[in-house]
């Protein structure tokens, strides 16, 4: 298990919203949260591998968010 500390543009409940479906459908991704009181607004995700890294990341992107 990784756990991933990713810092995003994700501005408000509204975002988290829709990027729910996608992040919840991401094979290998167990749980992940947004602290939105960070000013990072930091993504915690715990994954399987580095693969479901890249696939988070790609999600967010088709979301219209990023990662880094």
């Amino acid at each position: 298990m990784i756990i991933l500390e990713l810092k995003t543009n994700i501005k408000c409940n509204g975002c988290i919203a829709a990027i729910k479906p996608g992040l919840d459908a991401t094979e290998g991704l167990t749980r992940w949260e947004v602290d939105l009181t960070d000013p990072d607004r930091k993504l915690t995700a715990e994954v399987d591998s580095e693969e479901v890294k890249e696939n988070l990341i790609k999600t967010l992107e088709k979301a219209g968010y990023k990662a880094w």
